[in-house]
């Protein structure tokens, strides 16, 4: 049996998802800040959830940089930590689940298991869509994410983008997992409408049958609301009953011995006609059209 096209799917962004959301967990770009002052102009801090890297225009890159202002701190930065990890973790899982309900390997796949790691992959994008929609909405609040008063200015980093595209492939990769529920419950219900039931339903109003004496009929009345038209088998054997009345007298056949009876009563009319006669012909004597 092939892959449906859900499972495949499912297992080609689910993947692309935890890659996405691991490099946004652990890259230092989740923020953007640049203007400091008695800085060079091109110094940037990039900050993430483990780590800052300062960076200059010559690409010169210096990570473990101190935290003035209690960024670690911020509550937003505490719960992406937790949630990210969370996320990654229920994604593991629900890719170990996904590849031994989709199987490869097997004949048929297991679509209850199947759908169930899609459920988990649907969670585990709600996991980490959270913290990246939650810092992202304390972005340029200063008292949330603490940083330097202006002309400092921040801005959006990849990582963020990156937790947002993770977390999207997540959702659709779960949901398109969790399709593969449809046939389980399907073969479900066909397997139930074929197993008899373990005990006796207990029927509707519009079920019950009445079992109502039948009135004694005539056995005329009863032959004919029967709906039959002819004698029961068992009846066939029974002696017939003479029939009443008198029956009606058929003329008897007549029987031609000769010539004369057959052609009686033609030749007169056929004569008559040819020769304009009037007077019949009379059985005894022969007819002229005879001789």
């Amino acid at each position: 049996m092939r892959t449906p096209v859900v499972m495949t799917l499912g297992m080609v962004l689910a993947p692309c998802g935890l890659l996405l959301n691991l490099t946004a967990t652990l890259a230092p770009g989740w923020r953007l800040v640049k203007g400091f002052l008695n800085q060079p102009v091109d110094v940037e801090l990039y900050q993430g959830l483990w780590d800052m890297c300062r960076e200059q225009s010559s690409h010169e890159r210096h990570c473990n940089q101190p935290d003035l202002w209690g960024y670690f701190e911020a509550e937003p930065v505490r719960v992406a930590r937790a949630l990210m990890v969370t996320s990654l973790a229920t994604t593991a899982l629900g890719l170990l689940l996904a590849s031994l309900g989709v199987r490869c390997w097997q004949e048929e796949p297991r679509f209850a298991l199947a759908g169930f790691s899609g459920v988990v992959l649907f969670a585990a994008g709600l996991l980490s869509l959270v913290p990246v929609s939650w810092y992202n909405h304390f972005l340029a609040d200063r008292t949330v994410l603490p940083a330097d008063a202006s002309p400092v200015t921040v801005h959006v980093s990849y990582s963020l983008v990156l937790g947002y595209l993770g977390s999207c492939l997540l959702l659709l990769g779960g949901f398109s997992l969790a399709l593969s529920f449809a046939p389980w419950c399907e073969g479900r219900c066909r397997r139930r409408r074929k197993e008899p039931p373990g005990s006796p339903r207990r029927s509707s109003i519009s079920t019950v049958h009445v079992d109502w004496p039948e009135p004694a009929l005539p056995p005329a009345i009863k032959y004919y609301s029967d709906g039959q038209h002819r004698p029961r088998p068992a009846e066939l054997g029974a002696a017939r009953k003479p029939k009443a009345g008198f029956p009606m007298p058929r003329p008897q056949p007549g029987a031609f011995t000769n010539q004369l009876d057959v052609l009686r009563g033609e030749d007169a009319h056929s004569a008559g006609d040819s020769l304009g006669s009037t007077e019949p012909c009379h059985a005894s004597l022969p007819c002229d059209s005879d001789l």
